[in-house]
């Protein structure tokens, strides 16, 4: 049956940044909950982090087949193809096949029987793989394990404009794999939790997805739902079970308090995805698929912006991607796989808007050099080991040939365009502070070099050295005489002062 054109409703600053969150929310919680898989739950005081090890075993940030799996979704659905048509399916089902041949690092038991039987049917992918699913799903009364919703967030991207359409799509490409009735839900409900949650910044979409599935099996999933609200993630044991899985992902996400604004002490709103993570990996079990599911809806809710920044670097895997990569594929997806009128996000170069280059010392830091776009564009080498990006860059490396480590922070130079502007800054800055504890000369930058640098700039002053904004942007604005546009962004230069005020004693 032929569909009616899929529609992509146009995504604002913030809505971008979190369709951005999708991919890469699902990834880091993969890698955070690889070293825990089938490993002694464990307990609130001890803190899960990204060592690698797991099944794999996987280096430290390398993610596992959950986000593998979804990113062979991805790869169809950022060319903006309607995933309920044959023609993506087929795709889709060849890429796992691709993914089985090339040595995936770890397979669910349900998913590598069923690809592998697929392969020796003669025909097109996608009806060889539905159909060994449903002989498999038919002849084993355990068959509605979590491997289709561990990989069903980017399906949510591919049709944002249409709910009705989306959950199509979720059932069928999760019925490639894993066509039990349980799996069928759940994809639904997930899906519509993060395309609500990359619309309107909400959770309402889970519960909101019941009107979605068959009539007579809402009550069933609103208990399920309720059952998820009332207990912590640990009680949901049997979590390779995709109703398990769904609420301890569920329980992880409703049972984090979402901390208040407090810069100075350090808590940020968008913190929330950090700890509820943190909790689905405390789930114990299929910690990485658990954790997956839980950072594709975090991600859709809080943004890219709101992830890690120490998490952002290190998260890569198969097929040799990392963050940005996972960016890339998400917008795409979210975009129908076009580009902006700059060429975002899949130029390898975005253009530096007429400014002329300039490297100009941190005034508190020589170790710090302040620029813009068109310094690391530029012909002539820049001397530094590490590049902080306050801007967004090209899918290149800004130095090529350098061996330079390089930050990409999601910051907008415009007002209300960032939900989560102080964590922002607190990372960015934060991170140049790693950098330069590490011994490397770094290079700061944003677009034109006159709001976003200078702003990161005060405030890592305050980190490093202690200075009062006030004082940190005087000095800032007598070093950077090219030109000075932080008074323009009132937003941006009240979380600055935010940030460096001083602490109140209780």
């Amino acid at each position: 049956m032929a569909h009616a054109p899929v529609p992509h409703p146009h995504l604002d600053a913030r809505a971008a940044d979190r369709a951005a969150g999708v991919l890469l929310g699902a990834a880091v919680g993969d890698a955070l909950g690889v070293p825990y898989e089938f490993k002694a739950t464990l307990r609130e005081d001890q803190q899960p982090r990204m060592i690698g090890g797991g099944l794999g075993p996987y280096e430290p940030g390398e993610y596992s087949d959950d986000t593998q799996m979804q990113v062979c979704v991805a790869q169809v659905a950022a060319t903006g193809a309607d995933l309920r048509g044959p023609e993506a399916l087929d795709a889709i089902a060849a890429g796992f096949q691709g993914w089985l041949s090339e040595g995936a690092s770890d397979v669910g038991n349900q998913t590598s029987l069923v690809l592998s039987t697929a392969a020796r049917v003669p025909g097109p992918a996608g009806t060889a793989l539905r159909e060994a699913a449903r002989e498999y799903t038919a002849g084993n009364a355990r068959s509605a394990g979590n491997g289709s919703l561990m990989r069903t967030g980017i399906v949510a991207l591919a049709h944002l404009g249409d709910p009705a359409a989306m959950a199509e799509a979720a059932i069928a490409v999760g019925a490639l794999t894993h066509p039990d009735p349980d799996c069928a839900d759940a994809c639904v409900l997930w899906c519509s939790g993060i395309r609500t949650a990359v619309l309107h910044g909400t959770f309402d979409g889970v519960r909101d997805g019941l009107a979605l599935l068959p009539p007579e099996r809402r009550e069933t999933w609103a208990k399920r739902l309720d059952e998820a609200e009332a207990h912590p993630p640990h009680h949901f044991v049997n979590n390779g079970w995709v109703v398990h899985a769904l609420q301890a992902a569920w329980s992880a996400i409703t049972r984090t308090a979402v901390p208040e604004l407090n810069p100075v002490q350090g808590h940020f709103p968008a913190q929330h995805l950090r700890h509820a993570l943190e909790a689905a990996v405390r789930a114990g079990t299929d910690t990485d698929t658990v954790a997956a599911i839980t950072g594709a809806l975090l991600g859709a809710r809080w943004g890219c912006s709101a992830i890690p920044l120490d998490w952002q670097q290190a998260v890569h895997g198969w097929p040799g991607l990392t963050a940005p990569d996972l960016v890339r594929l998400a917008v795409l997806t979210a975009r129908g796989g076009k580009d902006d009128d700059a060429g975002w996000p899949s130029a390898p170069r975005l253009p530096a808007g007429g400014h002329a280059g300039f490297a100009v010392p941190h005034p508190h830091d020589d170790g710090v050099i302040l620029g813009n776009l068109a310094l690391a564009q530029g012909a002539e080498p820049v001397d530094v080991d590490a590049v902080v990006s306050l801007c967004r860059v090209g899918s290149d490396p800004l130095l090529p040939g350098a061996d330079a480590e390089q930050v990409r922070v999601w910051l907008v130079d415009s007002e209300g365009a960032n939900a989560n502007l102080h964590h922002v800054v607190d990372q960015a800055a934060r991170q140049v502070l790693r950098l330069r504890r590490e011994g490397k000369r770094v290079l700061l930058h944003c677009h034109a070099g006159q709001s976003r640098t200078p702003a990161v700039a005060a405030v890592y002053s305050h980190l490093a050295k202690g200075t009062d904004a006030e004082s940190a942007l005087r000095d800032l604005r007598r070093a950077l005489t090219g030109g000075w546009h932080l008074d323009a962004h009132p937003e941006l230069r009240s979380a600055v002062h935010d940030l460096t005020a001083p602490t109140v004693a209780a």
